[in-house]
């Protein structure tokens, strides 16, 4: 066989190969933002619809805040010489009125002791006489919206919604950039894509100047 014929098929294969490669990596990609797009499809609805209503403050479809109030009893052996064992009194506190939340501050001023607890749209606080161990609860739900207000803020939330938060944050990253790379990997569109990306990049950037 002639060095002339080698060539020539050594320079087919190489044309053969490296559209493999391209594709090989156009379809992993392709496959990669799919995957992400429809595994956190549902958390990037929630945040785009809490988003929205956060926004728009004002929408509340008539859901109004209730607040209730109970009065009671502290457990003998909570209070000791007028200190307060505040893990005691929050247990009871969760058993008898229901508490949920976590505890957001408690401490005593004088003679009255107080405990706080909060939640996503939740809000109780109960104020107590060390001496008598009477206390006053009240409890304030603010209902459904601010129940997704706070989830979508990440307020008094549990570490576990901080994990969902930050797993949606670095979903959406990946989606976008999987978006942009494939985009830029069609010869044919690569263009228009670095000019809608280019014009979107200065449209953001000049937005957040006026914001």
């Amino acid at each position: 066989m002639s060095e002339t014929a080698v060539a020539d098929r050594t320079s087919v294969g190489e044309l053969t190969r490296r559209p493999r490669r391209r594709n090989s990596g156009q379809r992993l990609t392709r496959l990669l933002h799919s995957w992400l797009s429809m595994a956190t499809m549902l958390v990037v609805l929630f945040f785009a619809v809490t988003g929205l209503l956060l926004h728009h403050q004002e929408w509340t479809f008539g859901i109004d805040p209730a607040t209730t109030q109970t009065s009671g009893e502290l457990p003998s052996g909570s209070i000791v010489d007028g200190v307060p064992n505040y893990l005691d009194i929050s247990e009871y506190l969760r058993t008898s009125q229901g508490v949920s939340g976590s505890v957001s501050d408690y401490g005593t001023s004088g003679t009255t002791g107080r405990i706080a607890y909060t939640g996503p749209g939740y809000a109780a606080s109960a104020t107590f006489d060390v001496n008598t161990g009477s206390f006053t609860m009240t409890t304030t739900r603010y209902g459904l919206v601010s129940y997704f207000y706070d989830l979508h803020r990440g307020s008094n939330t549990s570490g576990v919604w901080g994990w969902v938060i930050d797993v949606a944050a670095v979903g959406l990253a990946l989606i976008a950039l999987t978006g942009v790379v494939l985009q830029l990997m069609i010869r044919k569109k690569r263009t228009t894509a670095l000019v809608l990306l280019g014009g979107g990049v200065v449209a953001g950037v000049g937005l957040m100047f006026l914001a």
